[in-house]
């Protein structure tokens, strides 16, 4: 594998991961202190519900900073167009998606130090597995310069945190029989079905007809990409039937309470 550390790299990447930590450092304060004034429940909380709460707080920022960079570079712009350039899409990058994954290292960095710290409290092994395998395929990305359109897609897939970390507060907060509630669980249920779990079926079909290209990363690399997106497709699936039972579980009792009601 031979790494690009080139001046530009040596500035850029260190800036992006320190840049990725403070981030998360700075939402969890702006968290923390928005939280304690303008929401009752907040204050109400346990430390380690609050800890959570706060740090939930940088997981949504980091999601929606992530997905629409993604969407961007993916869709929007012409770097990944294979209209537009003549170069293999796998060697494709830009100092944009540099910076995101130097920003999603720091990121993740400080979010499994939290857990580690916590835990099990904020996560258990399979956030373990998730952080793990996702600091590896995006360090190994950023190394290379290799297949960044796919690290892309998969980054992608953050968009539905929002929608996970508003359940939770939600729960906390004692808004389970909440419309609110409702709503966004319905919304948990459609966004992963489309981000997790069609656009995994996206990325491996456009594998397929780029295999030519897929092949011609470095054997590390080669596998990676087949090994990597094949992990977090499972871990998505086995999560997306958890949601749908949870799902029908509050439909249910929504509906029976509904009944109940009616009949009263």
């Amino acid at each position: 594998m031979d790494v690009n550390f080139g001046p530009q790299e040596q500035v850029l990447w260190p800036a992006s991961i320190l840049a990725g930590v403070l981030m998360c450092g700075v939402v969890y304060e702006i968290t923390r202190k928005v939280s304690s004034r303008c929401f009752k429940s907040y204050n109400g909380l346990s430390h380690m519900q609050k800890v959570e709460w706060n740090n939930r707080g940088f997981s949504t920022f980091h999601a929606l900073v992530a997905a629409a960079v993604s969407f961007y570079l993916v869709l929007i712009s012409d770097v990944f167009n294979e209209n537009v350039h003549n170069g293999i899409i796998i060697d494709r990058k830009s100092w944009l998606s540099d910076s995101m994954f130097g920003v999603s290292l720091g990121y993740f960095l400080t979010d499994l130090a939290m857990i580690l710290w916590y835990f099990p409290s904020l996560g258990g092994k399979e956030y373990l597995l998730h952080h793990g395998l996702s600091m590896y395929a995006i360090g190994l990305a950023l190394l290379s310069g290799k297949a960044h359109v796919y690290i892309l897609m998969v980054l992608f897939t953050e968009v539905t945190t929002p929608f996970v970390n508003l359940r939770w507060y939600l729960d906390v907060a004692g808004q389970k029989t909440s419309n609110l509630y409702v709503y966004n669980g319905l919304a948990l249920f459609a966004g992963w079905l489309i981000a997790r779990i069609i656009l995994f079926v996206y990325i491996f079909t456009h594998m397929y007809f780029h295999f030519d290209q897929v092949k011609s990363i470095f054997t590390l690399g080669f596998y990676s990409v087949l090994a990597v997106p094949s992990a977090v497709a499972v871990m998505n699936v086995i999560w997306f039937l958890k949601i749908f039972r949870g799902m029908v579980k509050t439909l249910s009792k929504r509906k029976k309470h509904s009944e109940n009601g009616k009949t009263d």
